[in-house]
């Protein structure tokens, strides 16, 4: 069956780990990583956590739903993994075309966020001051607790298994 599910967060939550173990899980299956979105930006890119990028932010988060509905309406399984908080959400939905989607917040005390930015390889973001911005934003949004998984202590498999049995049981569904 076709539908989206949205794995987002801040930096270093450990969205690219599950949302590429996710889809592996139904086939056919799509992996749309959301920074790909970022990267077609070229001369005058704004930093998208700055104040500055909101209109820039708008255009990227309704080109990436508009591309993400079109791969679930054409029968896909599809797992976004990027940022789309739920300051966004409403907006990446409404690009998308559709009706419901499963969005799922990870969110990692914000010194494993700003560890994992610091060691990672071969990923250009090492931003500890955005990273610690971003994690304040999630932490501080307004969201159902089925939409977050806090604090997890375990392996991706188990974040895998977890929002596999939230999907299933419909408790990520957002539907705005």
């Amino acid at each position: 069956m076709a539908e989206l599910v949205i794995v987002t967060g801040p930096p270093g939550a450990g969205k690219s780990a599950v949302a590429s173990r996710l889809v592996e899980l139904r086939s056919p299956s799509v992996l749309i990583e959301g920074d790909e979105f970022f990267r077609f930006l070229r001369e005058g890119r704004i930093d998208p956590w700055l104040v500055e990028s909101a209109v820039q932010n708008e255009i990227v988060t309704e080109s990436a739903g508009a591309a993400t509905g079109r791969f679930v309406t054409g029968g896909y399984w599809t797992v976004y993994d990027g940022v789309v908080g739920p300051w966004f959400l409403r907006r990446f939905i409404g690009a998308s075309g559709l009706r419901r989607v499963q969005y799922i917040v990870l969110l990692p005390p914000v010194a494993t966020c700003v560890h994992r930015v610091a060691t990672r390889r071969d990923h250009g973001f090492t931003d500890e001051a955005a990273t610690r911005h971003m994690h304040q934003q999630f932490d501080r949004a307004v969201l159902a607790s089925r939409h977050t998984i806090r604090d997890p202590d375990v392996d991706a498999d188990t974040i895998v298994h977890w929002i596999t049995d939230l999907v299933r049981s419909g408790d990520a569904a957002f539907e705005p």
